[in-house]
């Protein structure tokens, strides 16, 4: 049975117009194309197969473009919340989000839990996310908190844009290894939203890289297609 539409900005809920059928093969595309991209990245191959791999999606990517345009809009109507999950349960994101989305093609494969008034990520970099030898690129640390500490906006039932971000990073990110981002609310001062986070080695506890943001808490309906998000004063990624 389908659902009714979406409350929740940040969970994924079938819609009668996205079913969950739709959503599941999006999920599996979404992976498929994360998976390729980490083997060509991580794996030697020949002339022969890097070209059959480019036609092969070249001719998937023409097939693709002949659809309907689709937008976030159409799956995603407002910016209301349905209230946080139960302690210790896994927090979903709409499912094209591009850090933690299941069907995003850029995501990171993330679990996240709420513990308390925190949101816990869980993953492991694989070979795509390399900078230096060995060690996720900055950028990539970077993305994962401004996408984690949106989940802590969702425990706050809170609407709200990236004002800030900062970062200071500790030590190299490995790749392959488990890694665990931890984020909270810090305090609220009116409409500002201050977070802190850190991201550590999953056994050993060992802190990689600690972030800080201030988020701008915004109405939900500045999720309304067709508004300008820009006339807010907090002009960063939306929530």
């Amino acid at each position: 049975m389908v659902s009714d539409a979406h409350f929740d900005p940040l969970v994924h809920v079938a819609q009668d117009d996205h079913p969950d059928r739709v959503g599941e093969a999006r999920a599996d595309a979404g992976r498929a194309i994360r998976d390729i991209g980490h083997a060509l990245v991580g794996h030697h191959a020949t002339i022969d197969l890097l070209e059959d791999v480019t036609r092969s999606l070249d001719d998937l990517t023409r097939q693709l473009d002949r659809g309907a345009v689709r937008s976030r809009s159409e799956v995603r109507r407002d910016g209301q919340f349905d209230g946080p999950e139960p302690d210790g349960s896994v927090m979903t994101s709409y499912d094209e989000r591009p850090v933690s989305g299941r069907a995003s093609p850029w995501g990171l494969d993330i679990e996240v839990r709420r513990d308390g008034d925190e949101a816990v990520a869980f993953l492991t970099l694989r070979s795509a996310h390399e900078g230096a030898p060995g060690r996720s690129h900055g950028g990539i640390v970077a993305a994962l908190f401004d996408d984690v500490f949106g989940f802590v906006l969702q425990l706050h039932a809170q609407s709200a844009f990236t004002g800030e971000l900062w970062m200071r990073y500790e030590a190299g990110v490995p790749i392959g290894e488990p890694l665990c981002c931890r984020t909270r609310l810090a305090r609220r001062e009116g409409r500002k939203l201050y977070m802190t986070g850190e991201l550590t080695i999953e056994d050993t506890g060992q802190v990689l890289a600690r972030s800080t943001a201030t988020f701008i808490a915004i109405d939900p309906s500045q999720f309304d297609p067709g508004v300008d998000t820009n006339s807010t004063d907090g002009n960063g990624s939306a929530r």
